[in-house]
């Protein structure tokens, strides 16, 4: 699947030498992140039945900066984006719309590379649909059923929660709440047949009227958390004795069911645990006291600032203002606070001479290192800014570090 244009990332001076230290939910605190070589990241993508909103983009805002100084510290990235191109909410959306549920999903693709590009994203070394990996699933389906983890419930197949021993670590929820959440997230707790309430779907059998493929294990289309581990094990290089990803990422209501069962999935086919060095969670953007989402209706999107005239620099620097895993409101005050953020900036890196960079950089790249803490890497520009002399190349050097390890052009 095509991706979208990169922006040129500035090369900055001097070795990133400070460790990076992500949280981890798995760890429930802050875990040593250092790659050898290249840096591995999985990052669920959208299902694309409605247009990017905010809390979208936040979390994509979170893990574009990961990328950011993953690349400042001389590593190469491999990054694996998915996209559910088939799944319940997008054919629901489309039957409602009288529309072809693959035009849905297209023109909802293609807007989401038009809002990642203006927010100056970088994209992911693979964007891959579950449609154009639709052989590479259910190939994987077969050799869960095969190893004897995956179970036939009437058509439908599930994958036994029991067959993966480290179940329920990464998420550390009590049964009450994982059964909740597991309901509340797309689970079928209750349906009749199956081993464990919380086993979850691997392949679901053709239904009238829906989309299907064929596959070793019958005529149907996968489940989501099967596609998503597919998806990152056929793509990432395995290196001995680690984890087959350094991050696992995504917003933080994919933390379980989508990422546990991910993990589990993964650690049954590679009898690896744990799955990811750090699983990674981003909190969610809210609207008037409510968590941002398609089925509350509270949408802030991408697309309508843009259009709007709203620059996305300021958009980007928005929810780059409060820390990646807090749960947060979007309001005008963010908004207007972030536009005279962002005038500053310019302003301050247009000047003829300014202080000395070098400090400036060193407190942004030691605040990013320490679990990617945005709210202080602002801190140490705005004081950039505020602060006067005679370096007549910091401003062209701030810029560049913004740029870099931000992401917004103040040119």
């Amino acid at each position: 699947m095509q991706s979208w244009s990169a922006p040129t990332v500035p090369t900055l001076p001097g070795p990133h030498e400070t460790a990076l230290r992500l949280h981890d939910s798995a760890a429930r605190g802050l875990v040593a992140v250092a790659p050898t070589g290249t840096a591995r990241l999985y990052v669920c993508g959208i299902t694309p039945y409605d247009a990017t909103h905010l809390g979208h983009a936040a979390t994509y805002l979170t893990f574009d900066t990961l990328v950011r100084v993953w690349l400042d510290q001389g590593l190469e990235v491999a990054y694996v984006q998915n996209v559910t191109d088939v799944d319940d909410p997008l054919l629901e959306r489309a039957t409602r719309d009288g529309q072809d549920w693959r035009q849905l999903a297209e023109s909802q693709i293609a807007l989401f590379r038009a809002d990642m590009a203006a927010l100056r994203v970088l994209p992911p070394t693979e964007l891959v649909g579950a449609v154009e990996a639709m052989d590479e699933i259910s190939t994987t389906v077969h050799r869960l059923v095969d190893t004897g983890a995956g179970y036939p419930v009437d058509e439908d197949v599930y994958f036994p929660v029991s067959s993966a021993p480290h179940f329920g670590e990464l998420s550390g929820l009590d049964d009450a709440t994982r059964l909740a959440l597991f309901a509340e997230r797309g689970g079928d707790p209750d349906r009749p047949g199956k081993k464990d309430p919380m086993d979850g779907l691997l392949w679901r059998a053709e239904r009238p009227g829906e989309p299907s493929w064929p596959s070793p294990v019958g005529q149907g289309r996968p489940g989501w958390h099967v596609e998503c581990t597919a998806i990152a094990l056929n793509r990432m290089p395995a290196r001995q004795d680690a984890p087959r990803l350094d991050v696992q990422g995504g917003g933080s209501d994919l933390a379980f069911p989508h990422h546990e069962h991910s993990a589990a999935i993964a650690e049954v086919l590679t009898d690896t645990w744990p799955y990811a060095t750090a699983s990674v969670h981003a909190g969610m953007i809210g609207l008037d006291g409510a968590k941002m989402s398609k089925s509350r209706g509270n949408l802030v999107l991408v697309s309508r600032l843009r259009a709007d005239g709203v620059d996305p620099g300021a958009v980007r620097l928005g929810l780059l203002a409060g820390h990646y895993r807090t749960d947060r409101s979007w309001t005008d005050e963010v908004l207007l606070t972030a536009q005279e953020r962002l005038q500053a900036w310019r302003t301050g890196a247009a000047r003829r001479s300014g202080p000395s960079a070098a400090p400036a950089l060193a407190s942004v790249r030691q605040a990013l290192a320490a679990d990617l803490d945005t709210p202080t890497a602002l801190a140490a520009v705005d004081a950039w800014c505020a602060a006067s002399g005679d370096d007549v190349s910091a401003p062209d050097e701030v810029a560049a570090l913004v740029d870099a390890l931000l992401g917004v052009d103040l040119t």
